[in-house]
């Protein structure tokens, strides 16, 4: 499992196969049917460890701050694993850390006053945003502010300075200025969700 998943870091999901697999570990492909019964539980297994990695809503802390501290964990993971952003949900045999999360994101919800309905409906928006923004982060054109920089700036360079006014505005006085992070805008999204479900609940 290990072994496939940092291929599948390296490579993408798409370059895992039980044959590229074998010969990664100096096996024959058959050999490795001793353990699983084929590459979905490969991938059932891989997906796992993303799940391991994020960090659980904790007991006794404000159902908010476990959220938001539970969402950027999440946006992090895939920040670092872009392969398993679609395939996060997708499992039919999900494995025991895949399991966990989700149980705990659903009890942190319960135990701070929302119903079944609501803690269903919280959880749906969250991870909609979540792994949407992650989706947006990894096509982006470029990884680093100084990237972003001369991505906007050969862009900007084909067209007269009055050509997108407010692109060009946005551009210049806030995605280009120094120290900027994109990871900002998915912490400003998920505080108005957040809050925006603390009044749904509230008033229900």
């Amino acid at each position: 499992m290990r072994a496939a998943f940092e291929r599948a870091d390296k490579d993408g999901i798409e370059s895992l196969s039980m044959r590229k697999l074998a010969q990664e570990l100096g096996v024959e492909a058959m050999s490795l049917y001793r353990h699983v019964r084929n590459k979905g539980e490969i991938v059932d297994g891989i997906i796992d460890l993303v799940f391991g990695e994020i960090g659980l809503p904790r007991c006794g802390v404000e159902w908010k701050t476990a959220m938001r501290q539970r969402a950027v964990s999440v946006r992090e993971a895939l920040a670092r694993h872009p392969w398993a952003i679609g395939l996060m949900e997708s499992r039919t045999t999900p494995g025991p850390a895949t399991l966990q999360h989700h149980d705990a994101v659903i009890g942190c919800l319960r135990q701070a006053g929302f119903s079944i309905a609501m803690a269903a409906h919280a959880y749906s928006v969250l991870d909609s945003y979540i792994y949407g923004f992650a989706l947006q982060q990894a096509s982006l054109p470029f990884k680093t502010s100084d990237e972003g920089v001369e991505v906007a700036d050969s862009i900007l360079r084909r067209f007269s300075v009055d050509a997108y006014r407010y692109l060009t505005e946005m551009a210049v006085e806030h995605v280009l200025q120094p120290g900027y992070d994109h990871a900002v805008e998915f912490e400003f999204g998920l505080d108005l969700i957040l809050d925006s479900l603390e009044r749904v609940r509230d008033t229900a």
